[in-house]
């Protein structure tokens, strides 16, 4: 969650998360007085546009009934499949951003697990005729960055349709870094200290404290902390697996994007990709270590509700696909085709462009192993085993060393729920107040 002027000055790029619906839905920062701190959400009309070549945009609005209007022949379909999940919303992402334990409303999740277990494709195939509601589902389920033929993939794709129905996909007012600059004010507030621009090498560069919480990747532990480590967890980590990476663009653009249907102006978040199968062939090809022609692209357009992103009359755009992981192949084109094909005359807007591939990614952030972004594979083998499968998986064979990374459930995104449940876990052991005496790496 930073924001840097990567194009020309005076425009505002986040580097990496972009819009947050796990931000604004998620059950610990909601509990924070964040807004006092200066993080002021900026919603959308709607949470995601799918463009497609030849009909309008697929839309997913907050209405439930707005969204299914324009499904056509699944209509019904749609709000069979979302209705359920939208009574008591709270009390179920509860659950979903929980470690592996037993629900506060198992009858919910169970019915949401009997969907989730499966592929996106098989789900999206069998609950839909046509392709409009199928390429939303797939959309929302590229998120996973796994083959949508994989299990789980439905998951992600439930997941993300549900959370539009609860809140637009917000963006951060003056950019992501809104939400770190909130949380370390008020962190500030409560007597803790941060401190930044030193490198951690090892346990020795720390100071005394009863507990430490690595806020890493496994391989950023095993650099730090392995020799305090037996031997036999070190080797788990490093049999973990970190998945695809990303390849990512932020334009400086002289006007907003000329989509071919405007409604896509209303949504913080685009998928472009095309229908089903397109999207589905894109990744299964990342997934084999190539790079499609035309790559599924996340794009977010933050300067359409948040003017002080860029200079008067002027806008940004933030892209990015999934690559191979360690990939430095070069995909401006293909994005930028992806974008021109439903927005003609994309190209000519583009006044200034930053590219930043797998590499740049880890040069930029450790944790992202491989351009991995977020802490590692999320299937089956590890969404409940990140990062080694542990009845607590916070907890490292060390007393005083814990994980609260996105390599720990429920993995990566915006929602501080990896670090919540890390800290739980601390304040117990210690038998002190919550967030007493913890050192944070």
């Amino acid at each position: 969650t930073r924001t840097k002027e990567l194009t020309l000055p005076g425009f505002f790029h986040d580097v990496c998360a972009a819009a947050h619906p796990m931000g604004i839905l998620s059950p610990y920062l909601r509990t924070l007085p964040l807004r006092d701190y200066g993080l002021e959400w900026i919603k959308p009309e709607a949470s995601v546009a799918h463009p497609l070549d030849d009909e309008p945009a697929v839309m997913l609005w907050r209405s439930l009934e707005r969204t299914s209007a324009d499904l056509g022949v699944d209509a019904q379909a749609y709000r069979e499949l979302i209705a359920p999940f939208l009574d008591r919303p709270q009390s179920l992402f509860a659950d979903l951003m929980a470690p592996f334990g037993f629900p506060r409303r198992p009858l919910t999740m169970l019915r949401f697990g009997l969907t989730a277990i499966r592929s996106a494709q098989k789900v999206a195939r069998g609950r839909f005729r046509g392709e409009r509601a199928r390429a939303l589902f797939a959309g929302c389920a590229g998120h996973s960055i796994m083959p949508l033929e994989h299990r789980l993939t439905a998951a992600l794709g439930l997941i993300f349709c549900v959370s539009g129905h609860l809140e637009e996909w917000p963006v951060a007012r003056g950019g992501s870094q809104a939400i770190s600059n909130s949380m370390a004010g008020y962190l500030r507030d409560l007597g803790g200290t941060i401190e930044t621009g030193r490198t951690v090498q090892g346990m020795d560069d720390l100071p005394p404290a009863g507990a430490y919480l690595f806020d890493t990747s496994p391989a950023g532990l095993i650099r730090i902390a392995g020799s305090q480590l037996p031997n036999r967890y070190v080797r788990r980590l490093e049999r973990y697996r970190y998945g695809p990476g990303v390849f990512k663009i932020d334009w400086a653009l002289d006007g907003p994007i000329p989509w071919r249907d405007p409604n896509c102006l209303k949504a913080s978040t685009v998928h472009l990709g095309g229908q089903l199968d397109e999207i589905a062939t894109a990744e299964a090809a990342m997934w084999r270590g190539e790079h499609p022609e035309r790559p599924f692209t996340l794009l977010c357009q933050q300067s359409q509700f948040d003017p002080s992103r860029a200079p008067p009359g002027m806008h940004t755009g933030y892209a990015y696909c999934h690559v191979p992981n360690g990939s430095d192949v070069d995909l401006t084109e293909a994005i930028e085709d992806q974008v021109q094909r439903f927005a003609p005359g994309f190209k000519d807007r583009i006044l200034a462009r930053h590219t930043m591939t797998t590499s740049a990614f880890e040069r930029y952030n450790p944790n992202y192993s491989g351009g991995a972004i977020t802490g590692g594979v999320a299937d089956l083998m590890q969404l409940f085993s990140r990062p080694v499968l542990r009845w607590n998986p916070y907890t490292t064979p060390h007393p005083q060393i814990f994980m609260c990374s996105a390599s720990t459930p429920p993995g990566g995104g915006v929602h501080g729920m990896c670090g919540y449940y890390a800290a739980k876990v601390v304040a117990r052991r210690m038998r002190a107040p919550f967030g007493a005496r913890l050192a944070l790496d």
